[in-house]
Parts: C-alpha cells; sequence; structure tokens
C-alpha cells in the first residue's frame, strides 16, 4: 500500500505547474559538473533531466539500434538488482525514471520524492554507473525491439521516413535509422551494450535541467555523486552534413487507403541568427494553430487531410525543414500542389503584418503554458543548455519574438523558402501524381 500511495502522489505532483517565478541558478559542482536549476520548495519533489549529447547516430553501421537498445536496458537491472528488484525498488521509493535515445542524445528523466531523494539517487546511480546487461533482460528488450522493427515494415509513415532519410542524408549516419534493422539488432550482443554504454555516458557530453525541492548546495554534492565516476572523454564522431535536397517527388507503392506525405527543404541551425524569425514564419505557413496557411489552404478549405503541420528540424549536425500529413490516394496529388503553390508564394511575397501580429500574439501567449510541470521544465532547461542559449533565454525569449519585424522576417522568407528544394516523398498509391 506504502508503494502505491507513494506513487499516486509522486504522479500528481509531476502534474503541478511551478508556483512561484521562474528563476533559473547555474550550478556546478566540486566535480565541475554543471546543471541549470530551478528551486521551487512548497512542492515536495525534485525532477530531473539528464541529456548525454551523441545519441543514436554514433552507432556504426553494423551495430545500428545498439544505443537505443542499451537505453532501454539501464532500468533492465543494476548492481545487485535484477529487472524486477529494480522496479520494485524504484515502487518502494516512488521514483519515476525513463531512459530513452534520441538521433543525437540519450537522455534519463527522473522524478522522485524529496523524502526519499538520496535512496531515489543512489538508485539512479546505480543504473547509470552499474547497469547489468544481463542476457535475460538483453534477451526480452531486444525481442521487443524487434516486435517494433517488424511492425515498422507495414507502417506507412516509417516507410517514408526511411527513404526520405536514405534520399536526404545518403552516406551518413542521420540516413540510417536509429531503431537499427532487423538484420542488426538481430546481431547485437550484451557486449555491443556495454561498448555503446561506454561511448555514451559521460561527465564531458551531459547537460541537466534540475526542478524541485533542493538547495544549490544539495544539488552540487547531488551532481558528483551521480555523475562523477562517468568517463570525461567521450567523443562525438558524426560530421557535419549538407542535406541533398532538390525538387523532386518520390513514390514508395504501398497498399493503403491514405498516402502519407512527407516534404522537406533545407533548414536552420539553432545557432543561426535568424532561426527566430524563421520559427515565427513557419508558424505562419505550418505551425499547430488554426491560422496557418498550410492547415486553411489543406485542410480547412478543401478538407484533404485531417491535419498537416511543417517545422524547422535543428539536428547536431545538419537542419531541415520538414512537414508531413496524410491524404487519400485521390486527392494527395492536389493536396501535394497546394503545399508547393503556398511554398512559392512565402518565398515571393513572404507574410502580412496582420499575419505577423497574429503569429506573435500567440507564439508569446502559448510560451508560458509549456511551463506547466516540474517534470516539462527540467526538460527545457536541459534543451536549452543543448541549443546552447544563454540562462537569460526563458525571460527574453518573448521580447525577442516581439521584436522581429515585418521587414526582417520578409527578408528571412526570401532566402529561406526554396521551391526549386521541396523534396516530396508519399508512400501509398496515389491517382494523378507526377513521380521519379
Amino acid at each position: 500500500m506504502k508503494r502505491i500511495i507513494a506513487t499516486c502522489a509522486l504522479i500528481l505532483l509531476a502534474a503541478l505547474p511551478l508556483r512561484a517565478a521562474t528563476h533559473i541558478q547555474e550550478v556546478v559542482s566540486k566535480g565541475g559538473i554543471t546543471a541549470w536549476l530551478v528551486q521551487e520548495n512548497s512542492i515536495p519533489m525534485v525532477s530531473i533531466q539528464i541529456s548525454f549529447l551523441g545519441g543514436a547516430s554514433q552507432d556504426p553501421a553494423d551495430k545500428l539500434g545498439a544505443t537505443t537498445l542499451m537505453a532501454g536496458l539501464l532500468e533492465e537491472g543494476a548492481g545487485a538488482l535484477d529487472a524486477t528488484g529494480f522496479a520494485e525498488r524504484s515502487d518502494e521509493l516512488g521514483a519515476r525514471f525513463s531512459f530513452n535515445a534520441g538521433r543525437d542524445s540519450v537522455s534519463v528523466r527522473a522524478s522522485m520524492l524529496t523524502s526519499n531523494l538520496e535512496q531515489s539517487i543512489a538508485l539512479l546511480r546505480m543504473a547509470l554507473n552499474e547497469p547489468n546487461f544481463d542476457a535475460a533482460a538483453f534477451e526480452r528488450v531486444k525481442g521487443q525491439a524487434m516486435s517494433f522493427l517488424r511492425s515498422n515494415e507495414t507502417d506507412p509513415q516509417a516507410i517514408a521516413g526511411k527513404a526520405f532519410r536514405q534520399i536526404v542524408f545518403p552516406d551518413h549516419p542521420y540516413g540510417q535509422p536509429g531503431d537499427g534493422t532487423l538484420e542488426t539488432v538481430a546481431a547485437l550482443s550484451p557486449d555491443d551494450m556495454r561498448t555503446a554504454y561506454r561511448q555514451a555516458l559521460g561527465r564531458n557530453n551531459v547537460y541537466i535541467g534540475v526542478v524541485g525541492d533542493i538547495t544549490p548546495a544539495a544539488l552540487g554534492e547531488m551532481l558528483d555523486t551521480l555523475l562523477g565516476d562517468l568517463p570525461d572523454d567521450i567523443v562525438d564522431s558524426v560530421p557535419d552534413i549538407e542535406p541533398v535536397l532538390q525538387a523532386g517527388i518520390t513514390a514508395i507503392d504501398f497498399e493503403t487507403p491514405q498516402s502519407v506525405v512527407i516534404f522537406a527543404q533545407p533548414g536552420l541551425k539553432r545557432d543561426d541568427p535568424d532561426y527566430l524569425a524563421a520559427y515565427v514564419l513557419n508558424h505562419i505557413m505550418g505551425g499547430r494553430s488554426s491560422t496557418a496557411r498550410l492547415n486553411v489552404e489543406v485542410r480547412e478549405k478543401r478538407g484533404l487531410t485531417y491535419g498537416i503541420s511543417s517545422y524547422l528540424l535543428p539536428y547536431q549536425h545538419a537542419a531541415i525543414y520538414m512537414g508531413n500529413f496524410s491524404s487519400g490516394n485521390e486527392t494527395v496529388a492536389e493536396a501535394v500542389e497546394i503545399v508547393q503553390a503556398q511554398w512559392a508564394e512565402m518565398a515571393k511575397n513572404g507574410v502580412s503584418a496582420e499575419e505577423l501580429a497574429i503569429a506573435t500574439r500567440y507564439l508569446t501567449g502559448a510560451y508560458p503554458l509549456r511551463f506547466d510541470g516540474n517534470a516539462k521544465i527540467a526538460g527545457i532547461l536541459a534543451g536549452l543548455q543543448l541549443a546552447e542559449l544563454p540562462i537569460s533565454y526563458v525571460d527574453e525569449r518573448n521580447e525577442l519574438v516581439n521584436a522581429v519585424t515585418l521587414e526582417e522576417i520578409n527578408r528571412v522568407a526570401a532566402a529561406l523558402y526554396q521551391p526549386e528544394s521541396l523534396r516530396i516523398v508519399v508512400t501509398g498509391q496515389p491517382v494523378g501524381l507526377a513521380t521519379e
């Protein structure tokens, strides 16, 4: 019963928003580990986001999926605890952990009650420093990964994504599936997990956000306890790349009533001085709002899709600007033509003063809503560090958005939107679509 009460209390507390202003402090431990902290003592819990730069893109070509599988095994037994023992201990403490690998990072999320903080940190330290990778847990989690990969073989979205990556990032890790293939995952061993672990988690590639009932001094000690024994020589082996993007349509024949469409062109890295103006532009073009041009033209006026969106995607080593939607095989050609036309229109004429005003109001009004829970805020803090943004960015962001002028945004529109580079990949059986 105590386990149930503790877990339920943690879930409820994790959902609570911060009640005080979001004051961010930089904390540097005695061992030199840096974290950003929002101290909030009125809620008796601590949320932590730990992001290790690198991720699945670091996998060798013959070991694709190793980092993703390794991350999934970090809570499947550590130290003297097997998978069951680790899960039971987490429940006893009312602690929640998740471990995931993305293309450019391995992320660890943790939420724990202040009353059990020391013991919960000890358990998390065990997972990060002493993972078992025992054979039984490895085979079970590997089987789950294989099942996921088999399901992707009949998923139109996954098929389109795989084809898109291979076209845009040929001969580069970004062109390979981060989850691996049936062949590469089947060949992985527990020793491969240990190698992937050793190459992924370090003190020199870590970014940390912490929110909750903890002082800067206590956090400094916690950082050294949790991460102080990790190596400090992690190397990013992935080269920068310019995506291969030229106008054209590639179709993958697949029997499905709805065609899946991915479209993309070159984007902007997060440190580009025009990035924020491009972010506002994308909200006008394909953001998740009822007034976005693509939503109005493709969904509202013509009913060709249930949803369409676009987004800037600044990877660590490349940048693309992409979007996606689904449409019936009989209507997808019309929808694609509208996207192409809207892209050309934006490049030629930019946006109106009214569109800019509506976008800035929405973006500045919606921004505070992101900070609606400790775990979310911890994730934002780590993400800001990964993007190499200043600690003052949270306070300055809305002012920066409001400062984007019509002249500036239309200058960026003319440079950013490239109809001649808009690559489109379709999975389905589209009717009347001129494809390569």
